[in-house]
């Protein structure tokens, strides 16, 4: 029933590698680009439909991300901008790990187009 073929398992592991990106980049923020770059290059390729969900949840996960990071760092002088930057911290930690739970029992995310911890 989840037999795995070779084809499907290197898009597994594509995915699984843009999720690493993506926690390092919080660190290093270049590696959250080279997984967002990954993740366009490939969300054409030929895979199962649940594989295609990880992409686009990914991908939105990437520009959302942005969109918080430049809200908190404008707001930074208003002192609410640290707790838009912290809460973007957890959120791209917890959105990975989901991603990742979702990913290693082989079902789609639920909710990729999503702007919460789903």
């Amino acid at each position: 029933m989840n037999e795995v073929y070779p084809f499907e398992q290197r898009k597994i592991e594509n995915v699984r590698l843009i999720y690493i990106l993506y926690l390092i980049g919080l660190v290093f923020g270049i590696t959250a680009i080279a997984g967002v770059v990954v993740a366009y290059s490939n969300k054409d390729d030929e895979m199962p439909d649940w594989l295609k969900s990880h992409y686009q949840y990914l991908i939105n996960t990437f520009w959302k991300g942005l969109i918080m990071i430049l809200v908190g760092v404008l707001t930074i002088v208003l002192i609410v901008g640290i707790f838009i930057l912290i809460f973007w911290t957890v959120w791209i930690i917890v959105r990975c790990v989901n991603g990742i739970k979702y990913l290693d029992s082989k079902q789609p995310h639920p909710n990729p187009e999503g702007w919460w911890f789903d």
